[in-house]
């Protein structure tokens, strides 16, 4: 009989201990009660962009070559000059005047000077206005018809590479931001003025090139440089604004949460209209008014210990003994 009456005892407390161990266990780890932030929402401009990347590179890169052989006398340009239409660039002697000059050079100054006056020069002339980005001949070296002499650019303009996913928001005229990863602090405006035609295979995404055409030409500017561009697809002014936090999906409409009305406690859910987004805000086009206010969900993370309670059967450090 006492051995029976030990073991219902030793069963209680068995199932004592164990209560007592899902109290702590559910006490310590109980999330807190959620909490909002109230904010009025407020009247302001939001815009819609394309973020994309690209390289800076001549509109039209032109090289210039010669219609003869023969051996480059002198050099007018250097590289980066701005040259006009019909300028001089570089004078040429054809492979016989060369070898009729050298001839005449071992006879003497006056027949060499002779020579000079009767057999001229082949100019090589600038086809159009623009900038000498590459010169690829030195005075004295010898070239052929198929030798590049330069590389004329009439300006540089920057390729943006645009996702066939957002190249429908993409439109001839929409105004954009150029960056430079070589010097971030530079930002220069430009306008979107062609979109190709013909995609190209890249990671496996049909990409589109756009031509943007910055507004001015910083010095800095170079070809090849690689760009960050922003395409500005659509902007409003005077829009109503909340963050993007406080507009959620529920039964498959999509609502923002404000305070119980008429004095009421609690929180209820209001059915909205949204329009145009960007990192921070998102636009209200119906449901809400300029004197309304909505509830933002607090999404701090907090500790369970720091609600009051901890779980004793949780693995903690070992504790210094005194």
């Amino acid at each position: 009989m006492v051995s029976r009456n030990k073991l219902v005892w030793g069963s209680v407390v068995a199932i004592a201990l164990a209560g007592l161990g899902l109290f702590f266990f559910f006490r310590g780890n109980r999330a807190p009660e959620k909490s909002f932030e109230e904010i009025r929402v407020m009247r302001g401009t939001i815009s819609s962009s394309v973020s994309t990347t690209g390289v800076v590179e001549p509109k039209n890169r032109l090289k210039i070559q010669s219609s003869i052989g023969g051996r480059v006398e002198e050099i007018l340009v250097a590289e980066g000059q701005q040259v006009k239409k019909g300028e001089v660039l570089a004078l040429l002697s054809s492979t016989e005047r060369a070898a009729l000059l050298d001839a005449a050079r071992v006879q003497g100054k006056s027949e060499e000077s002779y020579w000079k006056k009767v057999y001229k020069e082949t100019a090589i002339i600038a086809p159009l206005d623009g900038q000498i980005i590459v010169r690829s001949i030195d005075p004295g070296q010898a070239v052929t018809a198929s030798d590049s002499l330069f590389v004329l650019s009439d300006h540089l303009i920057v390729k943006a590479y645009v996702d066939e996913t957002d190249i429908g928001r993409v439109k001839v005229g929409q105004r954009a931001v150029i960056g430079l990863d070589a010097y971030p602090d530079i930002r220069v405006n430009g306008v979107v003025e062609h979109i190709y035609y013909e995609s190209h295979l890249q990671n496996n995404v049909n990409i589109y090139n756009v031509d943007v055409i910055p507004e001015r030409i910083p010095d800095v500017f170079r070809s090849g440089m690689s760009a960050n561009i922003e395409i500005l697809v659509q902007e409003k002014q005077g829009a109503l604004l909340v963050p993007i936090g406080a507009v959620q999906s529920k039964s498959g409409k999509t609502v923002v949460l404000q305070k119980q009305g008429g004095g009421k406690k609690g929180v209820r859910y209001r059915a909205v209209q949204t329009g145009l987004q960007d990192g921070q805000n998102i636009e209200i086009l119906d449901g809400l008014s300029d004197n309304d206010s909505v509830l933002l969900p607090d999404t701090t993370f907090v500790l369970p210990g720091k609600n009051g309670g901890s779980n004793p059967f949780a693995p903690q450090r070992n504790r210094t003994k005194k």
